[in-house]
């Protein structure tokens, strides 16, 4: 299996420390993207569609339930600082992993619990932690997140990425995305 392990160029030309790739579906990929946006060590957040079958998915398409894709973030993380262990972590704690197809009022097959591994290792630890999260007696409903290796990912138009940062004064920000972020500690 391929590693998606990069060299990163700092704005001087100087190589920095490599950087790896996790990618999370746990509903609207918003909620998502403003959690680990806070979390040390990840360097960028990217909100987009995987598992699905068609190419190059439109925001409308997704939410149809058609394509298959659910919604997600891909997250480039300075393996120095954190470890996919710890956004494995983060992950749990940001959402509801026994609910199918659902995140409080967002339902669908879009908005499901998955995680999409990019290679063995981390396919390995997440079936792990999802074990362990289920005999942990955390949850009285069965933990019903997917996990496998990532298909092909698809960015999300422009006017999701920092969706939360950009747009703090809606609606869908201050009723559904703050309190996440203030149950987190993050504000």
């Amino acid at each position: 299996m391929k590693n998606d392990q990069q060299t990163q160029i700092n704005e001087n030309g100087e190589q920095m420390d490599e950087s790896t790739k996790a990618t999370f579906g746990g509903g609207c990929f918003w909620c998502l993207e403003a959690v680990f946006q806070q979390v040390t060590g990840v360097i960028k957040v990217v909100s987009g569609y995987a598992g699905g079958a068609s190419p190059n998915p439109s925001y409308e398409a997704v939410c149809s339930g058609l394509t298959g894709h659910a919604e997600v973030v891909q997250i480039e993380y300075d393996p120095g600082q954190t470890d996919f262990r710890t956004l494995l972590d983060w992950f749990w704690r940001c959402h509801d992993p026994t609910t199918l197809n659902r995140q409080g009022a967002d339902v669908g097959t879009q908005y499901r619990s998955v995680i999409f591994c990019h290679d063995e290792e981390q396919l390995e630890h997440a079936r792990t932690a999802k074990q362990d999260l289920e005999s942990s007696g955390m949850f009285r409903d069965p933990v019903v997140t997917e996990i496998s290796m990532i298909p092909e990912f698809y960015p999300a138009e422009d006017y999701h990425q920092n969706y939360y940062q950009e747009n703090s004064g809606a609606g869908y920000c201050q009723f559904v995305i703050r309190p996440k972020m203030q149950k987190l500690g993050f504000e």
